[in-house]
């Protein structure tokens, strides 16, 4: 047999349910905020800068982009890096399909780093004793290839799109890490 329940009664019950489930609720807020790591203090009460850099970075190229530069070009992994305190950007490819990628490796080509937001047209230097900063041997399948440019002045910096050109090859809108 059910009971019935007057209007108090079942607004106190419905209350009691409300009051439980809010208190249910706001325990399991506690204990996910609980879980997540504390936030290092900000330095001398500067508040944290937005777009601070991170470790953790997207994959920056299209999947049409990616295959593209494999199937015309035979490289992938293409990446822009700026090293030794910003005065080298280190441009670097993987060889998948070594005679589509000796255009990368022509000794003939001059490669150019181009940053239209900087405006600058950087070239890979030569020095006496060494030759040119980048590798130009016939390139092997599963090797990994590098070119230096000079950035004197530190022109580019990180964040900045640029375009790399050797001979008929162009990757444009490349992100320098």
């Amino acid at each position: 047999m059910a009971r019935k329940f007057g209007f108090f009664e079942a607004m106190t019950l419905a209350g009691l349910l409300v009051g439980n489930l809010s208190a249910l609720f706001a325990q399991s807020a506690q204990s996910t905020v609980a879980s997540v790591p504390p936030q290092a203090p900000a330095a001398a009460g500067k508040p944290p800068v937005a777009g601070a850099p991170t470790r953790y970075l997207p994959n920056r190229m299209a999947r049409r982009a990616v295959a593209y530069y494999g199937l015309t070009w035979g490289v992938e992994s293409l990446s822009v890096k700026s090293v030794e305190s910003g005065e080298i950007i280190r441009f670097s490819y993987h060889v998948i399909d070594a005679d589509k990628a000796k255009a990368l490796n022509d000794k003939n080509s001059e490669p150019f780093l181009i940053d239209p937001q900087a405006g600058v047209k950087l070239v890979v230097p030569s020095l006496e004793k060494v030759g040119q900063l980048r590798q130009s041997s016939t390139p092997e399948e599963g090797k990994s290839y590098w070119m230096a440019f000079s950035n004197k002045g530190r022109l580019v910096k990180r964040g900045d799109h640029v375009n790399i050109v050797i001979g008929l090859f162009h990757a444009d809108g490349l992100v320098v890490d």
